[in-house]
Parts: structure tokens; C-alpha cells; sequence
């Protein structure tokens, strides 16, 4: 198996088949990735329905549904990769679909050695046209200029979707179930200390992000919330940096990117922890 295709879900809608009936379209070999579903913290209707996608849509496709009573989307995504058979390993959120050549531009990078990064085109539910989005800003400005630094496409490490990602540079790091915001940026820290090299794709190579009302990244969470999770989160990077031999250059760009998402978002002002 060349990709595992990790797909987490909670009480999906028609976005569900949308995102399926992209990966059922590519131009990869589908006996040559997997699509693992985890549908979480959910039962029925969803799991009949999505049982039900599988046998009328995805026939040609290797595809394994999970279901857990356990919600959160990085106990799914954790589940996703202890099932995962693939030599490398992809994220996509269940609201979010791909372009067709997506996973074959972004394998013919991996086996080179290097982690791929393909286009992101984001928009927002019921609108045709694309939102502005620093990661497609990113992609334009290095797209065509080869392999790049970590630091350089750092903030391509604050998100698991855009990529594969090879099994071996995962290991036994999985997302830290404690956070329900920021535990994406904090897994990519956690791996990084394997990965030295990262590389666009061509443009038509695109995971194209959707912004919904009711998706976790759109809830609202107060001041408390905010401060709380962002003073864990500092700890937390501080943690891995110690516990092994991590870039103190890159730990910093984290570091500062958690400050200036405090400072953005919150008057300190009458907050009491």
C-alpha cells in the first residue's frame, strides 16, 4: 500500500460525499491507497449512511469505515493511523475535498525523500468564489523554486492536511487528544525533528478548504478558553523541544506564532485564569 488517505468525520452532511467522491476520482492507482473513515463520537444515521456510500460509490476503492463513541477528531485521526498500512500517510478533513491529480503530484515528491505540499484553495460554504489565505499565498511565492526549508514553508507545519506524510517519520507520535485547538501545529512539531525538506507541487495539485458554520475551526470560544488552552499549548511545545533534538529555531517561530495568535485575539483585560 502506497498512501493511507485518513479521513475523520462527526455527523457528517452531503460535504462527506463531496470530499469521498474526490478521492474516488484520482488520477493515483486506487488498489495502490486506502481511505480509512473514522466516524466519531456519532452512531446512526451517519454510519448506515456512509456504509451505504461505500458499496454504491467506492466499489474500485480499498476503503475501511471505523466507528467510535469516542468523539474528537484527534482520537479519530490517531485511530486512522494505527490502521494505516500505507508507506505514507494522508490527512483530510471530512468538509474539505481534492483536486484529481492531488495524491499522485504529492507521491512522486515523497519518494524522492522529501514532504510535498500541494496548492490550497480555500472558500467559504454556499459562496463559488475563493477566500484569501496565507497558505496560497505561501504556495505561489515557492512553488516553482524547489526544495524549501522548514523554515522557510514553516507555516505549511502548523496543519497535517496539504501533505503525505512518510510512516516512518510518524512513528508512535500521535495528536494529543487533551487539545481541541492547536493540536494540529503541536503533532507537525512533534515529527519535525524528521523532516528536513519540503516541496510544492505543481499548482493543479490543490485541497481545496472549506469553511463552514457548525465546523470545529468555526466555533466560538471565550477569552478563558483562549488563554487556558494557549498557555498549555506553550507548555506542551516546551515539552517535546526538551525531549529531544528539535530545531530551537523552528521551536521559536512556534513559540511566537502561539503569542501573536494570543495577542490577536484576546484583550487581557478582566480575564481571570
Amino acid at each position: 500500500m502506497n498512501i493511507s488517505v485518513i479521513v475523520p468525520s462527526y455527523r457528517p452532511q452531503s460535504y462527506l460525499w463531496e470530499c469521498l467522491d474526490s478521492l474516488s476520482k484520482q488520477t493515483f492507482d486506487p488498489q495502490n491507497f486506502e481511505i480509512i473513515i473514522i466516524l466519531n463520537g456519532c452512531c446512526e444515521p451517519y454510519a448506515s449512511e456512509i456504509k451505504a456510500y461505500i458499496s454504491a460509490h467506492l466499489s474500485k476503492s480499498i476503503v475501511r469505515f471505523v466507528q467510535t463513541d469516542t468523539p474528537g477528531v484527534s482520537n479519530a485521526r490517531n485511530i486512522g493511523l494505527d490502521l494505516a498500512q500505507g508507506e505514507f500517510i494522508g490527512f483530510i478533513d471530512d468538509d474539505d475535498y481534492v483536486s484529481p491529480t492531488y495524491l499522485q503530484e504529492l507521491y512522486d515528491i515523497a519518494v524522492t525523500g522529501i514532504v510535498p505540499v500541494s496548492n490550497i484553495i480555500a472558500f467559504k460554504e454556499g459562496e463559488s468564489r475563493s477566500q484569501s489565505y496565507y497558505l496560497t499565498d505561501l504556495f505561489r511565492k515557492n512553488r516553482d523554486k524547489g526544495p524549501r526549508s522548514v523554515i522557510t514553508l514553516r507555516s505549511y507545519m502548523s496543519i497535517p492536511v496539504c501533505k503525505i506524510l512518510p510512516r516512518e517519520t510518524i512513528g508512535v507520535r500521535r495528536f494529543d487528544v487533551r487539545f481541541k485547538n492547536g493540536e494540529d501545529g503541536l503533532f507537525m512539531f512533534a515529527i519535525s525533528d524528521k523532516i528536513r525538506q519540503l516541496c510544492c507541487t505543481s499548482p493543479d495539485a490543490v485541497y481545496y478548504r472549506r469553511y463552514r458554520p457548525g465546523s470545529a475551526v468555526m466555533r466560538p470560544r471565550t477569552k478563558r478558553e483562549r488563554l487556558r488552552n494557549w498557555l498549555r499549548l506553550l507548555r506542551a511545545y516546551s515539552c517535546i523541544f526538551f525531549s529531544g533534538h528539535y530545531s530551537f529555531l523552528f521551536y521559536c517561530t512556534r513559540v511566537l506564532a502561539e503569542v501573536k495568535s494570543i495577542v490577536e485575539h484576546l484583550s487581557f483585560k478582566d480575564v481571570r485564569i
